[in-house]
């Protein structure tokens, strides 16, 4: 008996030992394979030359796949995994990035306030280009007309009472933001990217005083110019509706009503997509007694005035439609919500020409346009002035990729700098009926695009990267938007407008992508993505 008890006992005990042993091992290759040194990735294409000569597949988002649950950090930018058959990029990453926080330290990469500072740390948003010539600045501050006078002025205003006694000499030092802006447009843009001025322009059109109120003539709505004291203006577009009140889809484009926070999108959105074609747009909170009323010097305006029944002070001016007792623009009894776009220059300074657009609605209810009857519309456009040489073709389908984004249809007309002739871009004003509808895309905007199968590359290459899960344009749009005044009271867009902006950037990239296809059957034709090298060294060179 106590033999097999000693039996079993050394049976349990070399059991126990063969156990340990086992788990030991298993502890020591975990390690091992824990602790080992990572291999450094092999080098990866450039995310610029990948976007630039791989296919869009319209499946996902930009036919792009999502990015890995862990990435390591790089020291540049790459594409973590290489192309596969389908032209499907990994992910992408900007140097330094991972981890970024913003001012208040709080802010990782993945939100929507780092996506936006990576979206504009990206090459495509630095291209490199020849300094500016003289000739291509819109504006230029007259020389001293005695050198020896070092204190000589270039502007000097007359002391009134509710403008600031201010001298401005040669030094951009002591100029206002407005006027740096003014100074800062050239031939291709309105403000350069990065723009050291941006911060402090609009500041001052969200939070200085108010001088002069008056109304603006021509339009079919209610639309002020606002003066402040350093001689800066400002075009006042009121709050009318609800900003998530969608369009009537009964409605037709031409009646609807213009909308404050689609002045203030179409803004950011300009300058997410690298265009920089819209003038600077902020949201204020004004107070129509004291910064309207009270301090107007058009007498027809001030005639419009009126309390109503609930106590709210309300105005509606003169204009062709809207500007009625049962169109009134109201306080909450007295504070309005509006957007404040910063006034181009003078047009005694700097003339712009108006051009009718090619692709102009009837603006009938029963009439249709040329190019919705045509079938080989674009042929003819081509070969028509401006449109049969130069960029303006390109730069009218930019227009139109913006347009299609914010569901804008009133783009009848665009202007540009008289200054600089054919050989500019166009400036993207009067966006207030953009935004109206997000359940609903209007793919006729896209016509433009469809019948001329042409873009440029480098609108395509960030139209791509847009579309990349790093920079999501909606997570981009909401980002930038977050940083208006007026997104303290609520989103200046509601969420389905913004999840509307990934599903029409879809729709762009598909229907290049039907382009492309097309262009591949028809031997010979033009290339739909157009290299805008060339015309950018057209822009550049003097006219004449």
């Amino acid at each position: 008996m106590m033999r097999c008890l000693r039996r079993r006992s050394r049976t349990i005990c070399l059991s126990l030992a063969f156990t340990t042993v086992f788990l030991h091992l298993l502890l020591v290759l975990a390690s091992l394979s824990i602790y080992q040194p990572p291999c450094d990735p092999p080098p990866a294409p450039n995310i610029l030359r990948v976007l630039a000569r791989s296919s869009y597949t319209p499946t996902g988002v930009g036919g792009l796949a999502d990015p890995p649950a862990d990435t390591t950090q790089r020291d540049s930018l790459h594409v973590d995994a290489s192309e596969d058959g389908k032209g499907r990029v990994g992910t992408v990453e900007v140097a330094g990035s991972r981890g970024r926080h913003d001012n208040k330290g709080a802010e990782p990469l993945e939100s929507g306030t780092s996506k936006l500072e990576a979206l504009f740390d990206h090459p495509l948003y630095h291209t490199p280009g020849p300094a500016v010539p003289e000739e291509d600045w819109l504006l230029r501050v007259k020389p001293k007309v005695k050198a020896a006078e070092e204190s000589s002025q270039m502007w000097a205003s007359a002391s009134q009472q509710t403008y600031e006694d201010v001298r401005w000499n040669s030094s951009s030092d002591t100029h206002p933001p407005w006027l740096r802006f003014h100074l800062g447009i050239s031939r291709w843009q309105l403000y350069p990217h990065r723009d050291p001025n941006m911060a402090a322009l609009t500041q001052q059109l969200a939070t200085h005083r108010i001088v002069s109120a008056v109304q603006k003539s021509g339009g079919t709505q209610l639309k002020l110019v606002m003066s402040f004291p350093n001689y800066g203006q400002a075009l006042f577009k009121p709050m009318k509706q609800e900003r998530d009140d969608e369009t009537n889809l009964n409605l037709y484009y031409f009646s609807d009503f213009e909308r404050h926070n689609a002045e203030i999108a179409a803004f950011h959105l300009d300058r997410i997509l690298g265009y920089r074609r819209v003038p600077p747009v902020v949201g204020r909170l004004l107070d129509v007694v004291k910064e309207i009323k009270d301090i107007t010097t058009d007498r027809k305006l001030a005639r419009t005035f009126f309390t109503s029944a609930v106590g709210s002070v309300c105005f509606y001016g003169l204009c062709s439609y809207y500007c009625s007792t049962e169109h009134a623009v109201c306080g909450r009894p007295r504070t309005l919500e509006a957007s404040l776009a910063v006034l181009l220059p003078d047009l005694s300074l700097a003339t712009r020409r108006s051009w009718r657009s090619p692709w102009r609605r009837s603006y009938s209810r029963s009439k249709l346009a040329k190019w919705e009857t045509e079938p080989d519309y674009c042929s003819k456009v081509k070969t028509t002035p401006p449109y049969d040489k130069g960029s303006r073709l390109l730069d009218f389908m930019d227009m139109v990729v913006l347009d299609f984004l914010m569901s804008n249809m009133d783009r009848h007309h665009y202007e540009t700098f008289e200054k600089f002739g054919n050989n500019t871009v166009l400036l993207h004003l009067d966006n207030g009926r953009a935004f109206g509808r997000h359940s609903k895309d209007e793919p006729s905007i896209l016509a433009p695009l469809e019948q001329c199968c042409s873009i440029r590359q480098s609108t395509w290459l960030r139209l791509r990267l847009l579309s990349l899960p790093q920079y999501r344009l909606s997570d981009v749009m909401r980002a930038s938007l977050s940083q208006d005044p007026l997104h303290r009271a609520a989103p200046l867009l509601a969420e389905p407008h913004l999840a509307a902006l990934d599903r029409r950037l879809q729709t762009v990239l598909e229907t290049v992508s039907r382009c492309q296809e097309q262009r591949s059957v028809d031997a010979g034709s033009d290339e739909v993505i157009v290299d805008d090298s060339a015309y950018l060294k057209d822009t550049l060179t003097p006219a004449g």
